[in-house]
């Protein structure tokens, strides 16, 4: 994603189901080298359509306004050494370009 859009991604937040599997957030911000944040409302999709909803109506005055209302409910810190992290993301490398040509 920095590469695509320039911009350095400082904290990954996530949303819905996966966000329970604390062990997957944990090696994601291990992977990635970054903070992974939960919400405190992890169903985000049905969130965003009542708030799109209460901004046509005119229920919420702004976007801005909306952004007072996210929280953080819990916060996964990279917890792995550089070492590991590399040979780990060769490995998951190697392990993608196996699946090429897989079905034709």
């Amino acid at each position: 994603m920095e590469q695509d859009s320039g911009i350095r991604l400082d904290v990954l937040r996530v949303d819905g189901g996966t966000v329970n599997k604390h062990l997957l957030m944990q090696f994601e911000a291990d992977i990635l080298n970054r903070e992974v944040v939960m919400p405190a409302i992890q169903e985000t999709t049905a969130l965003g359509a009542g708030y799109a909803a209460g901004l046509a109506v005119g229920f919420f005055s702004s976007v801005e306004a909306l952004r007072g209302h996210w929280q953080a409910e819990k916060t996964w810190r990279p917890a792995m050494d550089e070492k590991r992290r590399e040979q780990m993301y060769r490995q998951w490398k190697k392990a993608v370009t196996r699946t090429f040509d897989w079905e034709e």
